[in-house]
């Protein structure tokens, strides 16, 4: 005939989430994971003066290079899109643009792949700025662009159409003085006509 032993000692089962224990010598010992300390509440004092202290200022861009060379490496410093944006007055819609349509060269990208825009990127995008205010044609823009890339042969071409588009900017500046004109005329009439 077979005999079961039963324990007579209870067994206590273990509440769910509560703490595991371990025997080590006959004493348990409680298992939980390391206290972490509260992070320190910073003084009055602290938080005035850090509220105080004046936000760093962006670097300035260095002068626009005549012409704007962007072979070669590239070792200048490097800004988020948006710090472009807030430094050009562009969107960051448009600093893509002009990346897709070969206006600005590829821009390099950081370790996530965030656009990262160098001093160079800067002044070619201050120079492309002053060819749009003269009213230069994005196509011919883009030429431009194309035509430094493809290197120091190509100097004679590039001149020729900076040479043209100055004329056509001599000749608008001429039609807008004659315009000023008018209207400065225009002006002392009513002027004239006001006074008793």
């Amino acid at each position: 005939m077979s005999v079961t032993h039963t324990s007579s000692v209870p067994v206590r089962r273990r509440a769910e989430g509560a703490p595991h224990r371990t025997v080590r010598g006959g004493a348990a010992s409680r298992r939980t994971a390391p206290s972490q300390a509260p992070a320190a509440t910073p003084t009055p004092a602290a938080q005035t003066a850090t509220a105080a202290a004046p936000a760093p200022a962006a670097a300035p861009c260095a002068p626009l290079a005549d012409p704007v060379v962007i072979e070669g490496a590239d070792t200048t410093p490097r800004h988020t899109i948006g710090e472009v944006v807030a430094r050009t007055g562009l969107t960051a819609h448009t600093l893509r643009w002009y990346e897709r349509i070969g206006l600005l060269p590829p821009v390099g990208r950081s370790d996530a792949g965030r656009r990262r825009y160098s001093d160079r990127d800067l002044r070619w995008l201050e120079f492309v700025g002053r060819l749009r205010l003269t009213g230069m044609p994005v196509a011919d823009m883009v030429r431009y662009a194309d035509l430094m890339r493809a290197g120091d042969h190509t100097s004679p071409e590039r001149r020729r159409m900076l040479e043209e588009h100055r004329d056509r900017v001599r000749a608008h500046v001429a039609q807008l003085q004659q315009t000023l004109l008018t209207i400065d005329r225009k002006i002392e009439g009513y002027r004239a006509a006001e006074t008793p």
